[in-house]
């Protein structure tokens, strides 16, 4: 766990000794996830923040990491091993970013709260700011290109009463969104920001997006739209009138052929988080010079290419895990001016993660599910 011993400043008095959060003792299934009570409270050190969290989202990047699916050695799409694990994961390499996992850890890469204490060389004047802790932690690689740090991960994130931040990382947000709401940006939102801002999405172009229902997904759907886009989905058919309402101009089944329902070469950008068996189509629907971007891969991370679809149509890839400083600054104000709306499917208590994160593998709710964190 993130959480020293020396060398840092005191919690504010008035402060527990002790937190409530839900610590991953390994990697494998849900039992390494253990609700507790007795955590010993972070201390914040120099340019820190200290942080009473209200809520902190559920996505797959929590789930991957719990399940060491990064690892190399898994060939299959996250819901193979979601409740159990994979046998076949390596430690050496079962995190996103390929460097071993710490443990006990404290997840949560999303995080909505208030600042309740600041370490030295932070204003105080930002006690009591209600705050998001952007996802991607750029100051603790030096602000290296494309190197970061996510929150809940290489260190401490949400699934906790209290969590530490950087406080250049963590942004104040004026707005009338519910706790529960803003918990359902950072990672979602900025992932599928990420994807927008390095495909260079324009105004009148045609956006595909696979795995539209999920969090991800339906950031995109209203982000490509304020950019102008035209969005077409791809979902269960159940969850498409939804779809439509936050903006999608069409839905396509999941599971039907792609290129019947859009025609070949006629899609500007994909943007995807599924890959799987859909690749080929996907590719197959892009235009001529077309851009794929892609930041998950869910269904299945092996694919076929025929190398021959991706040369002789001069298409653009772009792998989106990196996100440009901009990214994140943009979306807080993009959520001050009254431009996006989250679509949130479901909230529990943080004692009930296991039960949250089994409905996100099912897929069966639209939106982002948000973890509510207790007094």
């Amino acid at each position: 766990m993130n959480i020293e011993t020396s060398r840092s400043k005191p919690a504010a008095q008035g402060l527990p000794e002790r937190m409530k959060g839900v610590l991953l003792t390994g990697h494998g299934g849900f039992e390494k996830l253990e609700y507790r009570e007795d955590i010993p409270l972070p201390r914040v050190k120099a340019g820190e923040v200290l942080i009473r969290v209200a809520a902190a989202g559920v996505n797959n990047t929590d789930i991957n990491t719990r399940i060491g699916w990064y690892s190399k050695a898994v060939t299959t799409g996250t819901e193979s091993g979601g409740a159990t694990g994979f046998q076949s994961a390596e430690d050496a390499d079962a995190s996103w970013s390929g460097v071993p996992l710490a443990f006990p850890r404290i997840q949560g890469a999303d995080c909505c709260g208030r600042i309740v204490a600041v370490g030295d060389g932070v204003d105080p004047i930002r006690i009591g700011e209600r705050v998001l802790v952007r996802n991607m932690l750029r100051s603790h690689v030096d602000y290296r290109p494309f190197e970061c740090w996510t929150f809940g991960s290489e260190c401490d994130g949400g699934f906790a009463q209290y969590a530490v931040a950087p406080a250049r990382e963590t942004y104040r947000v004026d707005c009338d969104w519910s706790d529960v709401e803003l918990a359902s940006l950072p990672c979602a939102y900025s992932t599928a920001e990420g994807m927008l801002h390095r495909s260079a999405v324009g105004a009148g172009e045609h956006v595909l997006i696979a795995g539209a229902s999920g969090g991800v997904g339906s950031a995109a759907i209203q982000l490509a739209k304020r950019r102008g886009a035209t969005v077409t989905a791809i979902s269960s058919p159940d969850k498409a009138a939804q779809l439509l309402a936050i903006g999608a101009d069409r839905v396509v089944a999941r599971g039907d052929s792609i290129v019947a329902g859009l025609g070949r070469e006629t899609v500007d950008v994909v943007l995807d988080v599924a890959a799987g068996p859909s690749f080929g189509e996907l590719l197959d629907v892009l235009k001529k010079g077309g851009r794929y971007a892609v930041a998950g891969a869910i269904a299945g991370p092996i694919v076929e290419l025929d190398v021959r679809t991706l040369y002789l149509k001069d298409l653009t890839f772009f792998g989106c895990t990196f996100q440009e400083d901009v990214v994140f600054e943009n979306l807080v104000s993009y959520v001050e001016r009254g431009e996006i709306r989250p679509l949130v499917g479901k909230s529990y208590p943080l004692s009930e993660i296991v039960e949250a994160q089994r409905d996100f593998l099912s897929k069966r709710i639209a939106g982002k599910l948000v973890l509510v964190i207790p007094e």
